[in-house]
């Protein structure tokens, strides 16, 4: 039960580090042996990353376009439709056993909701949950003002997590611009940069982050904050 920072990571290093993880509590949770929950924070290069039920349409660049902009693209197998990470974007990984938590998926997700809309609370930032799509939004209920600050995806196989959240801090918004937004048109994207209106500090708020994954996870230890 312990949190990693892995800093700064190609999002294919990341992901294959999730699954060395996801694999051994499987392989573990099979053996009837101790499963070990782990949190992963990063940060990727530029990259586009489309869920098992995405809309490859959603995807508004072509192979030679992404080449030219140096962004990376990948099928993925969690929940959800097309995102962006990219740098001054904290990622969360969480690969915990739910059984240890006594918690469903349903509830799992809504503790990672919470885990930001706490952090956001923090800085001023009022944000909420939006009927029928993941992730984290402000002014959810007026169409045209909405806008997502943090994506939600994820995977869960015999009550193994992985994948996560990508809160979006000093993002780079105009990355969005290339791809309709887990698969919405009509709705924005945001950064707490953005509602801010200045730089704000990225160490901060994974401090804030954490300390808020260890308030609604209680099994992450006090001494990693």
């Amino acid at each position: 039960m312990n949190f990693t920072d892995l800093g700064k990571i190609n999002y294919k290093d990341a992901w294959d580090f999730q699954h060395k993880l996801f694999n051994e509590n499987i392989e573990n949770k099979r053996l009837n042996k101790p499963t070990k929950n782990k949190l992963l924070f990063c940060e990727h290069n530029n990259v586009y990353t489309i869920g098992k039920s995405g809309n490859q349409s959603n995807l508004l660049l072509n192979n030679i376009s992404l080449k030219d902009k140096g962004i990376e693209f990948y099928n993925i197998d969690r929940g959800g439709d097309i995102t962006y990470h990219g740098h001054g974007q904290i990622v969360a990984y969480p690969i915990f056993d739910l059984d240890t938590l006594n918690i469903g998926t349903r509830e799992y997700i809504y503790k990672l909701e919470n885990t930001v809309i706490k952090t956001m609370e923090e800085y001023g930032i009022e944000c909420g949950r939006l009927d029928g799509a993941a992730g984290i939004w402000i002014e959810p209920e007026i169409v045209a003002n909405s806008r997502k600050i943090c994506a939600i995806g994820v995977r869960s196989s015999h009550r193994i997590t992985m994948h996560g959240l990508a809160l979006n801090v000093n993002t780079d918004l105009t990355y969005y611009n290339y791809i309709n937004p887990c698969g919405f048109t009509e709705r924005g994207v945001t950064s707490m940069q953005k509602e801010l209106n200045k730089h704000i500090d990225f160490e901060d708020v994974k401090a804030a982050l954490l300390k808020n994954f260890r308030n609604e996870f209680a099994f992450i230890p006090k001494q990693l904050l």
